[in-house]
Formats: C-alpha cells, structure tokens, sequence
C-alpha cells in the first residue's frame, strides 16, 4: 500500500474514531442561566452587529462591553462538567480568526465601518451560530428527567 495512501487512511480512522468517542461521551445537564446567556447574547450582538454601517471608534465602549460578557459565557460553558461541545461552540462563535462573531467584530475595528449587505450577512451567519448553542442547551436533559 502506497504511504500516502496509508497515512491518508490511518487519518481518517483517527477522525472517525474520534468522533465516535465524542458522540458516545456524556453531555452537560440543561442550565437555564447558560440558556438565558446564550439567548441576550444573541439579542445584545445582532443589535450592536446592525450599527456596523457607522464607526466602530463610535460603538467600541460597546463592543469590549459584548466581547466581555462573550468571554465570560464562554467561560460559564467551560467550566460546567461534560459541556465540550457547548464549550466548542462558544469558542468557535467568539475566534477572531473566524467568521463568525469575533471576527466580525474584528473586521468592524479594522476597517471602521462595514457595507449595509455585508453585516446583514454575517448577521445571518451569527444568528445561526447562536440558534446552534441555543438549540444544544435546550435539548439537554433538566435534572428532573435524570433517572
């Protein structure tokens, strides 16, 4: 068998046998504060995301305030037991190197104001990624349904 071949195949039975363990691990009990964060935090970002048309230097109180309270339920998710995807989610969400939130919000600082179609979009994006970590908190078990 060729190597590369090889390597490529071993690669994917890492992949696969990773995300085998991962969806047979446990998941976190539902948390009406981490349901409720995840919620505002959507409300407070696609509002302040809307005002993106405008200067940052004019909102940027504003955005260390949201990157704040982002850090800090990014933190919340981290630190509840059995919660990596949740916690997964929030980073990705927040990574300025991505295109999601945080790198909205970086591009927002580097360029100082953004075109009307472009935050509309990327609203879109952030709304889903949002919807994602709302959706996986409200469908966690509440410690009434564990037997």
């Amino acid at each position: 068998m060729n190597l590369n071949l090889l390597t490529v195949r071993n690669s994917i039975m890492s992949l696969l046998i990773s995300v085998l363990l991962l969806s047979c691990g446990s998941i976190s009990e539902f948390s009406a504060d981490a349901y409720k964060q995840a919620v505002e935090l959507k409300v407070i970002s696609l509002d302040l995301m809307s005002v993106a048309t405008k200067p940052y230097s004019d909102f940027e109180a504003d955005v260390d305030m949201l990157k704040l309270e982002l850090r800090k339920a990014y933190e919340f998710a981290k630190g509840r037991p059995d919660n990596e995807i949740s916690t997964k989610q929030w980073e990705i969400l927040i990574d300025e190197e991505r295109n999601l939130l945080g790198g909205f919000l970086k591009r927002w600082r580097d360029e100082d104001t953004l075109s009307a179609m472009f935050v509309t979009e990327a609203q879109m994006l952030v709304s889903d990624a949002f919807d994602a970590i709302i959706g996986l908190e409200s469908g966690k078990l509440k410690p009434s349904e564990i037997k």
